[in-house]
């Protein structure tokens, strides 16, 4: 398999938009904008714009560790996956 092909996989589309979707609950759930984001996420020294997380989110391509410094930035402890 060519070195980037997982991103032309369309199972990894599919895992892409099932990331953008749990994160984007979360922060729905608790009520948390991407401004607010952005400043949570700097309390843990993590830099990012209000552009750019808009812009990383929406394409869901983001990596694990994103994923969980926003939830450790929005005080997610636990995630429930649903099976399909």
């Amino acid at each position: 398999m060519p070195k980037n092909a997982y991103k032309t996989n369309p199972l990894t589309a599919e895992y892409e938009e099932k990331a953008k979707n749990l994160l984007k609950g979360e922060l729905k759930r608790r009520g948390v904008t991407y401004a607010q984001l952005v400043e949570k996420l700097d309390a843990l020294g993590v830099k990012e714009t209000e552009r750019n997380l808009a812009n990383k989110i929406s394409r869901g391509g983001f990596t694990a560790a994103f994923l969980i410094e926003c939830l450790e930035a929005i005080g997610c402890s636990t995630l429930h996956l649903m099976q399909s």
